[in-house]
């Protein structure tokens, strides 16, 4: 490939010939590192592709490949003077579409005050988290008109003209009241939409979107999958999609590149890495995908099942809760209206059982979870080891609680960043009064070497740690006083796919060697069918299937359970789904009037103790 005669310290435009004719940006050698203790290490390496006009190139692999830091020097965005590009070019292409001789911009040479008049206007990124990258103090319409105004020449009316289109571009109802609200208003997957928006106002040539479903249930991921698919049909918009979901890049790539320690390890179209890939990592990668209709690893062996059947009782016993919350508004605080979080439910967990809790953000899984942990008031009855825990003293809660005990979706949000993680899995031992110091130690030495870490480790932080790692301290900290029930809310679907697999095969063996009993709360429908054995389906407060995990996802009854099955991508490109189409809503909203009741559903065994909502 031959180099263009621009200036590289200023990166003017040059002329350029490509190999690949229709590319919009190249990147050649590219090489990124960043500076710790021990001084600088390359985080990328001597990276080279090419997107394509039009082209959707999905970037794949585990935290710490690159992805990330790959898209953020294609934007100019390293934190400096962290991190740098220690050599390479990342040429975008001029917008005019004649031969092979084009021209481009050196975006590795441009200074910020040129880069920022091709952010957002040449190419445009989507974060992870939409709620961390929207300003939380400014309403939507002001963020959106804002990065309107400052890449073109209309007035203030104008830009909000625009800023409404492209609201109704993505599909956001009533987009003109919508300018007035901000992002803490909106649900995930709409904030989603409004990022979405942003980056598309101004119909940018490159289009980087990073993880930017990883936190989304499966259904608002397909919508949002969708809406970019019809955005890139519409205005021939080039995507980078970096993922470390298999599926979704079954579901969306053209061209894949697998990333390792910060070098790509494969690359070929979608088809070729699917159906023959040539790196072991990659085979690494697919194998660990969890698939709908394996059911791997759920297989109980006849000793185990004995060993059920001579437990008595149930370790939770769950009877009509219902969970409401009332909001205030106006000038004295009035209550104008209540949310029915939980609506009436019912169900019990037994000894050596995964209940899966699943469905969409906002249906109720959490609010039951932290119920059963004695964390939200509530009405009904909650049964834990056989005790009531309505009418309980503090002392008595105190006590079963030492039964319940949680694993968090975000694993560094839920560790104390000033305690070594030694102190923090030892905490529930202490505050519960058992053991002395130096048992304590020993006590949590050994939880340390059952969950695959060493005891070396204890006197590190929780910055120290990887994600999966992190994970694997808390589900240590969750065992420390054997509890009957562990509630596991979302506690994978942040996890890369490799890692997610070990901490699932974690979580079965602690299950076989203690009989724990896990109520296994997720929307990720193929981690559920693989782990679960009875599933129950919330949707807006109520449970509206419940039975085995065969039942369930062989022989779904309810039309939401059969919208949540067909929403998960399948990791293969010959069978991507037909077009999106949003389920309509059966159920009435769970935000009402004081005094206003929801509707009362029973569920009906329609054989073999399968359970499906009726009116």
């Amino acid at each position: 490939m031959s180099k263009g005669g621009g200036d590289k310290r200023t990166g003017v435009y040059a002329p350029a010939v490509s190999a690949a004719a229709g590319a919009v940006l190249e990147i050649s050698g590219l090489t990124v590192s960043v500076r710790g203790e021990d001084g600088e290490r390359p985080v990328v390496s001597d990276l080279s592709l090419t997107l394509a006009r039009g082209e959707t190139l999905c970037i794949a692999g585990e935290s710490g490949s690159g992805k990330s830091m790959t898209a953020l020097a294609i934007m100019q965005l390293l934190p400096w003077p962290a991190a740098r590009i220690e050599s390479g070019t990342i040429r975008l292409h001029d917008r005019d579409r004649g031969d092979m001789d084009r021209r481009y911009i050196d975006l590795a040479a441009l200074d910020e005050r040129r880069m920022r008049r091709i952010r957002g206007d040449r190419i445009a990124m989507i974060f992870q988290e939409p709620m961390t990258s929207l300003n939380p103090v400014l309403s939507i319409g002001r963020q959106l008109v804002e990065s309107i105004e400052a890449h073109t020449d209309l007035s203030r009316a104008e830009a909000r003209r625009r800023a409404i289109e492209a609201l109704k571009a993505v599909r956001i109802p009533e987009a003109e009241s919508r300018l007035k609200q901000f992002p803490h208003e909106l649900s995930g997957g709409m904030r989603q939409r409004v990022m979405i928006a942003m980056a598309l106002a101004l119909k940018p040539d490159v289009l980087i979107a990073d993880e930017p479903t990883t936190a989304l249930d499966v259904t608002v991921q397909g919508e949002v999958l969708e809406l970019l698919r019809d955005l890139q049909r519409e205005h021939g918009t080039s995507i980078i999609l970096i993922t470390h979901d298999m599926g979704v890049v079954a579901e969306m790539a053209d061209r894949v590149v697998i990333m390792r320690h910060g070098r790509m390890v494969e690359q070929g179209t979608a088809a070729d890495i699917f159906s023959r890939p040539q790196a072991d990592y990659t085979r690494e990668l697919l194998a660990a995908v969890p698939r709908i209709g394996t059911g791997v690893g759920r297989q109980k062996s006849a000793e185990q099942k004995s060993v059920e059947a001579e437990m008595p009782g149930s370790v939770a016993v769950v009877n009509d809760l219902h969970v409401r919350f009332d909001l205030r508004g106006g000038f004295f605080g009035q209550v104008s209206r209540r949310v029915h979080a939980v609506e009436g439910i019912s169900f019990s967990i037994a000894p050596h059982e995964t209940l899966a809790l699943v469905g969409e953000s906002g249906c109720g899984k959490s609010t039951t979870a932290k119920a059963l942990a004695g964390l939200v008031p509530y009405h009904g009855d909650i049964v834990i080891g056989g005790r009531n825990l309505a009418g309980l003293g503090r002392d008595q809660r105190k006590a079963v609680r030492r039964d319940v005990q949680m694993i968090f979706q975000d694993p560094y949000a839920s560790l104390d960043p000033r305690m070594r993680v030694g102190d923090l899995v030892a905490e529930p031992l202490l505050i519960h009064g058992i053991a002395s110091k130096e048992e304590r130690s020993q006590l949590v030495a050994a939880l340390f070497e059952r969950v695959g870490l060493s005891a070396d480790q204890m006197e590190l932080y929780p910055h120290e740690f990887s994600g999966g790692q992190r994970q694997r301290i808390c589900i240590a900290r969750a065992l420390a006083l054997r509890p009957k029930l562990i509630i596991a809310d979302e506690s994978v679907s942040a996890l890369d796919v490799s890692v997610q697999a070990r901490v699932l095969d974690l979580l079965k063996e602690l299950q076989r060697e203690f009989g724990i009993a896990y109520l296994f709360i997720s929307h990720d429908m193929g981690v559920v069918e693989n782990i679960s054995d009875r599933v129950a389906v919330m949707y807006l407060g109520q449970i509206v299937e419940m039975g085995t995990r065969d039942q369930v996802f062989s022989n779904p009854r309810h039309p939401y359970t059969k919208r949540l099955i067909e929403a998960v991508p399948v990791p293969d490109p010959a069978r991507r789904r037909p077009r999106f189409a949003r389920l309509d809503q059966e159920i009435p909203s769970p935000t009402r009037k004081i005094g206003e009741e929801p509707p009362k559903l029973a569920l009906k065994d329609v054989g073999n103790g399968h359970l499906v909502a009726v009116s």
